[in-house]
């Protein structure tokens, strides 16, 4: 009787797990696929750390927070243009941006009634930036992504972690009362912003050096946001594998399978995949980090990420006067030129079984395989082909066509290059 019992008790269990179990909506697996699709996107660090132009980490430097929210009363960011932001971005051929709603320092960037500390409330400004950002995204066909910091470095009831011990907040952590405020703030952003098609949380490793492990109890707050909004996509920045509940798979400073920042040592899931990466040093501007990637860096990141079968999804941090750096305008200038005769390589693109070459990286669709060439002193490329003798080859930019030989014995297609070709990446297709 009592193995019985055990063994009823064991299957309700199961059962109880089972139905637990995340199942994707249609509408849901619907917007994956969109995603997958973008291939490219543009995150925005902007908050009032921007203010001190030291970076969206300066209030963990030693500041107090009664010192550091003294800057809310300063942000007047007159400049700020939402509609040419979203212009400049949907010009440079990126299809989504991603805004920091509510950075670590606990400043939300939208109107909220769970605290006057607020863009709305504690600003000159008084402006709702998420709001304007979003019907501006709304007009142009952008998608809009919000990223949402699960660690505060200002509230009390937080339960602190290994970051923002140094803030001078008097500690008092709750963390049910905390996960409520979590709730009601995303709750908001999802009901008075109805084209937020995603999720972006970070903060989760504030908490990955304790002796305890936290329970940040994720899955229960991916289900409260997928019963709000079914579709809308949650990714979360833990550089651990994917949670339940999580919709795509999120790598900071590093492609898929590479871990040179120590950030992205996980193992890659069947989920969307997206790399994160600065255009110059920092996510949040920083006045002396002029350090900005060349155009040709940025155009190769986007080929070598869909290659991976990823999206790119670069920052910019935005100056307190709400403008977007001229550097960094002057990239997405740039990219979108080369976007705009080029993006067939990219927009749906995946991963070929070519890999990584000397020469570049490949992405194919359908019966399409696109060759993208970084490297200027290469005359000629020579690659496995086992299948038939392509329809056509030609130069993706200009259409035109190019020599080729198809060696059916040895099962290879040589393809001479031109020496005046595009130096930040030469793409060639073939149609199969």
């Amino acid at each position: 009787m009592k193995r019985f019992l055990f063994a009823t008790l064991l299957c309700m269990a199961a059962l109880l797990t089972a139905s637990a179990q995340y199942t994707p909506s249609k509408d849901n697996l619907a917007a994956r696929r969109e995603f997958e699709d973008f291939r490219f996107g543009i995150f925005l660090h902007w908050g009032i750390y921007s203010t001190f132009a030291q970076g969206e980490w300066y209030l963990n430097s030693g500041l107090t927070h009664e010192e550091y929210s003294k800057a809310a009363s300063a942000f007047y960011p007159i400049r700020f243009d939402a509609k040419a932001w979203v212009q400049a971005i949907k010009d440079s051929g990126a299809k989504y941006i991603t805004f920091t709603s509510r950075h670590h320092d606990g400043f939300s960037m939208f109107r909220t009634r769970t605290s006057t500390y607020n863009i709305c409330d504690a600003t000159p400004f008084g402006r709702d930036v998420v709001g304007e950002l979003a019907e501006s995204c709304r007009q142009e066909d952008i998608r809009l992504h919000l990223y949402y910091s699960i660690l505060d470095w200002m509230r009390t009831d937080y339960p602190v972690g290994r970051t923002g011990i140094k803030t001078g907040r008097k500690l008092q952590p709750d963390y049910d009362s905390y996960f409520r405020f979590m709730k009601t703030q995303v709750s908001e952003l999802l009901t008075a912003y109805l084209n937020v098609a995603g999720l972006w949380f970070d903060g989760y490793w504030d908490h990955d050096e304790d002796s305890i492990p936290f329970d940040w109890r994720m899955p229960e707050f991916y289900r409260y946001i997928h019963e709000l909004r079914p579709a809308c996509l949650i990714g979360n920045n833990h550089h651990i594998t994917p949670i339940e509940g999580e919709d795509f798979q999120m790598f900071e400073r590093d492609l898929p399978g590479e871990n040179t920042a120590g950030l992205s040592g996980q193992a890659i899931s069947h989920l969307p995949l997206e790399m994160c990466q600065t255009m110059n040093g920092m996510w949040g501007y920083k006045v002396a980090d002029q350090n900005y990637k060349s155009t040709e860096e940025l155009v190769r990141l986007i080929a070598r990420a869909a290659a991976k079968s990823s999206n790119l999804l670069l920052n910019i941090g935005p100056q307190p006067n709400g403008e977007l750096p001229a550097a960094a305008l002057d990239r997405l200038r740039g990219i979108g030129q080369w976007m705009q005769v080029n993006g067939e390589s990219i927009y749906g693109t995946h991963a070929t079984e070519l890999g990584e070459q000397p020469w570049g990286v490949t992405t194919q669709k359908a019966n399409r395989l696109f060759l993208h060439v970084f490297d200027s002193s290469v005359s000629s490329i020579t690659l496995p082909w086992s299948g038939k003798k392509p329809k056509a080859v030609r130069a993706l930019a200009t259409t035109t066509s190019l020599p080729f030989t198809f060696d059916k014995k040895s099962k290879t297609l040589t393809i001479p290059l031109p020496a005046a070709r595009d130096a930040a990446d030469f793409v060639i297709e073939i149609e199969r």
